[in-house]
């Protein structure tokens, strides 16, 4: 008699839109930002065999992570980030031994800045917690007993950081913060959150207009952080290591920390704020040049914006949208814009068009959806 399948689970993961506060969480700042409805989604299936089995639905990309401390990655772009999560938990829940055969379907660009790579970790990871029953496990609700908490777990084990009580390790290589993951699980339909971190706390939650969308330019300019990318990545990263005591940057007088200091403080006390409240009270008059403000910081400040996400930044401007930034980790990526739902159409054809006629060898590359506020990662069966 042959034993009974195991049954699978479904998940919807989404991206993120950080809308404002750059480069700011891992030092402490705040944030606001909405997970999308561009997302993955997942089919997990608990299997004996301790190893974290991944494929895409078309079946073009399939590993196998064995659950071990010293499991490495491969030379797929993805495999760091699997390998990231099956070394983590192997270390830190040694006796969770049930791997997971995960199927993936996603609409979520990928290298676009919408944290694509984030969005597999949180998948890949509430897969193997139900997998092992984590959820009851006396371990695993002292470790991680709220979503917030579980957000900055995952953070810690893409960074390679330490956790409470667990060590850090390698990660995958990027010394950056939990907004990614904490927008992803922590979302809410509806609303942006504005959350600030070191430690990751929900400061408040923004109702987002119902007449209003986000079109999103992806621009074709990978945003990896990989190779020199991450390298950069980095050096802004590190340029804001937190002081302990106070919660602010370190403090070196350098002409970049200073010009780091106060970006950051400016995007973390006056931004982020006032385009909570610009967006709350639909004071579009206060909302447009305070995004403009935190754009313009990153293109001479932050040094992380390439000449497309530049021209996408203000072509969306001058096409109509009340407001509209780079963001994620900057160096290639994506733009959003906030514009109104029944002129999302024809804006969204104009400002394709623009940037077609400005960068025609990005043309195939480019991708544009319009998004309203989703949901947080969920299991849905």
């Amino acid at each position: 008699m042959t034993a009974p399948r195991a049954e699978s689970r479904e998940y919807f993961v989404p991206g993120r839109v950080e809308l404002v506060g750059k480069h700011v969480d891992y030092a402490g700042g705040r944030s606001l930002t909405i997970a999308t409805e561009l997302a993955i989604k997942a089919r997990a299936t608990p299997i004996d065999e301790p190893v974290i089995r991944l494929r895409r639905a078309a079946g073009e990309v399939e590993m196998d992570v064995a659950l071990s401390p010293d499991a490495v990655p491969t030379k797929l772009r993805s495999s760091a980030y699997v390998t990231a999560i099956a070394r983590r938990f192997a270390r830190d829940f040694p006796h969770a031994r049930k791997g997971v055969a995960v199927e993936l379907q996603s609409n979520l660009p990928t290298s676009a800045g919408l944290s694509s790579s984030t969005a597999l970790v949180v998948t890949l990871a509430m897969a193997f917690v139900d997998a092992n029953d984590l959820a009851h496990d006396e371990r695993w609700q002292t470790a991680v007993p709220t979503p917030i908490a579980f957000a900055e777990y995952l953070g810690a084990i893409e960074t390679g950081a330490a956790y409470g009580d667990f060590p850090g390790d390698g990660g995958v290589g990027v010394r950056g913060g939990s907004q990614d993951h904490v927008a992803i699980v922590c979302g809410e339909e509806g609303s942006a959150g504005q959350f600030r971190y070191l430690p990751a706390q929900l400061e408040r939650r923004i109702p987002w207009p119902e007449d209003y969308v986000i079109a999103l330019g992806v621009s074709g300019v990978h945003a990896t952080k990989t190779g020199n990318a991450q390298a950069a990545y980095n050096r802004l990263a590190d340029a804001m290591r937190p002081r302990i005591e106070d919660r602010g940057p370190k403090t070196e007088h350098s002409s970049e920390v200073l010009e780091r200091r106060a970006q950051f403080r400016e995007e973390t006390e006056v931004i982020v704020p006032g385009v909570g409240d610009a967006i709350r009270d639909r004071d579009w008059s206060e909302l447009g040049p305070l995004v403009d403000r935190s754009q313009f910081l990153a293109e001479t400040v932050l040094g992380n914006q390439v000449a497309e996400t530049i021209h996408l930044a203000r072509s969306a401007r001058e096409h109509g949208a009340i407001a509209a930034s780079a963001f994620g980790g900057g160096f290639g990526g994506a733009v959003w814009a906030m514009v109104g739902a029944e002129e999302a159409e024809r804006f969204l054809a104009a400002w394709r068009a623009a940037y077609d006629r400005a960068f025609p060898n990005r043309k195939s590359r480019a991708k544009w959806s319009v998004t309203r506020a989703a949901g947080a990662a969920r299991r849905v069966r």
